[in-house]
C-alpha cells in the first residue's frame, strides 16, 4: 500500500518536472505539439504536455555579433580587409524556429556576404568619406532579407577598415601634399594682403612728404634698441641738400 503511494506521487513529481516550465521575461518558448507548431508562449509559468509537447526558448534580447574581417576589393581595384558588427533580435519567434535552422548562423553568414557585395561597389574614398551611408545601405539589405525569419536588424556598424601598406604610404604623401599646397596658398594670400597694405600705405605717404620723416624716426629709434655694435643710419637726401648747396656755392 506504501509502495504504490509512492510510486504516484513519484508520478506526480516527474509530470510537475517535464510539464511545468519558467520563462524569463526576455524569453519565449515556442510550443509544438505531436510536430506541429501551436504559437509562443511566455514569459513566465508554462505547462506543457508531456511527451506530447516540445518547447524551443527563443532569447528576444538584441544580439551583438562581430562580422569576421573580410577581404574586399573595392570598385578601383584596392583589396581592404574590413570587418563589422551588426545588431539585431527576435521580433517573432514563430518564424525564427520554423522558417529558418539556425537564425544567428544564417544571419552571420549573410551579414558576411552582404559586407563583400555591398563594399565592392564603391570606392576607397567614398568608404572611407561615406561610412554612414554605407552603414545605413548595409543594414537596409540585411533587414530586408532576414525580415522573413523574423529576425529584425536595427544597426550594423563598419568596424575597421585594413589598407595595405602600399596604400597607406600613398595616402600619407596625398595628405603631405595637401598640407603644403594649403600653406602656399595661405602664405601667398598674406603676401596679397600684405603688398596692399603696403600699397595703401605709399599712397599716403606720397600724398603726406612728413608722414615720411615720421616712419623715418621710428625705424632710426627701433633700430637703436637694438644689441648691435655697429649701426648704419641712412639719410634722406632732403636732409642734407642745404649743406650741399652751401658747399658748391662757397667752392
Amino acid at each position: 500500500m506504501f509502495s504504490g503511494g509512492f510510486f504516484f506521487i513519484f508520478l506526480g513529481v516527474l509530470f510537475l518536472i517535464l510539464s511545468v516550465k519558467v520563462l524569463n521575461e526576455y524569453e519565449r518558448g515556442v510550443i509544438f505539439r505531436l510536430g506541429r507548431i501551436i504559437g509562443a508562449k511566455g514569459p513566465g509559468l508554462i505547462i506543457l504536455i508531456p511527451i506530447l509537447d516540445r518547447m524551443v526558448r527563443v532569447d528576444m534580447r538584441t544580439v551583438t555579433m562581430d562580422v569576421p574581417p573580410q577581404d574586399v576589393i573595392s570598385k578601383d581595384n584596392v583589396t581592404i580587409k574590413v570587418n563589422a558588427v551588426v545588431y539585431f533580435r527576435v521580433v517573432d519567434p514563430n518564424r525564427a524556429v520554423v522558417e529558418v535552422e539556425n537564425f544567428l548562423l544564417a544571419t552571420s553568414k549573410l551579414a558576411q556576404t552582404t559586407l563583400r557585395s555591398v563594399l565592392g561597389q564603391v570606392e576607397l574614398d567614398e568608404l572611407l568619406s561615406s561610412r554612414e551611408s554605407i552603414n545605413h545601405r548595409l543594414q537596409t539589405i540585411l533587414d530586408g532579407q532576414t525580415e522573413p525569419w523574423g529576425v529584425k536588424v536595427s544597426n550594423v556598424e563598419v568596424k575597421q577598415i585594413d589598407l595595405p601598406v602600399e596604400m597607406q604610404r600613398a595616402m600619407a604623401k596625398q595628405a603631405e601634399a595637401e598640407r603644403e599646397r594649403r600653406a602656399k596658398i595661405i602664405a601667398a594670400e598674406g603676401e596679397l594682403q600684405a603688398s596692399e597694405k603696403l600699397s595703401e600705405a605709399a599712397k599716403v605717404m606720397a600724398s603726406q612728404p612728413i608722414s615720411l620723416q615720421l616712419r623715418y624716426l621710428q625705424t632710426i629709434r627701433e633700430m637703436s634698441s637694438e644689441h648691435t655694435t655697429n649701426t648704419i643710419v641712412p639719410l634722406p637726401i632732403d636732409l642734407i641738400s642745404p649743406f650741399l648747396k652751401m658747399m658748391s656755392k662757397n667752392s
